[in-house]
């Protein structure tokens, strides 16, 4: 097996789409939660559910930026653990009362609305964008 190297990530013009729109989609996503992260700041247990945003937020933030500044396999795994996990706890909690988990409130909201669609789609579209890119190897001429 070929070793991956910066070139397999940033090389072609079809991984660099791939970079960007993960990177566009990880940005829409830390928008999205830094902006409801103060609507939810009253559900509690140890740890508020804004807070909870907040975290989400920043790690967005940064995934999106290291993708876009240092492109590496370990940066894109970053942000498809981010978008993935994102999106897993938000479809969990849309569809089914965990309740409190440990330090974590209840998170259980079972409507969707505006904010948490486009959250669902840009954390979608960063995690299929990023996953893909870790599926690709560069292709060597013999």
């Amino acid at each position: 097996m070929m070793p991956f190297r910066r070139s397999d990530i940033a090389g072609s013009p079809g991984r660099t789409l791939l970079r960007w729109l993960a990177a566009a989609g990880l940005a829409v996503d830390a928008y999205v939660h830094a902006d409801l992260a103060e609507g939810y700041d009253a559900v509690v247990n140890s740890v508020s559910q804004g807070d909870l945003f907040r975290i989400e937020a920043a790690l967005a933030a940064l995934a999106a930026l290291l993708l876009v500044v240092w492109p590496r396999r370990s940066t894109i795994a970053f942000a498809f653990l981010v978008a993935a996990g994102g999106l897993a706890a938000l479809l969990l909690y849309r569809y089914v009362d965990v309740g409190p988990l440990g330090p974590l409130p209840n998170m259980y909201e079972p409507v969707w609305f505006t904010s948490k669609q486009v959250a669902a789609v840009a954390e979608a579209v960063a995690a299929l964008a990023t996953g893909w890119l870790l599926l690709m190897r560069r292709r060597v001429l013999a």
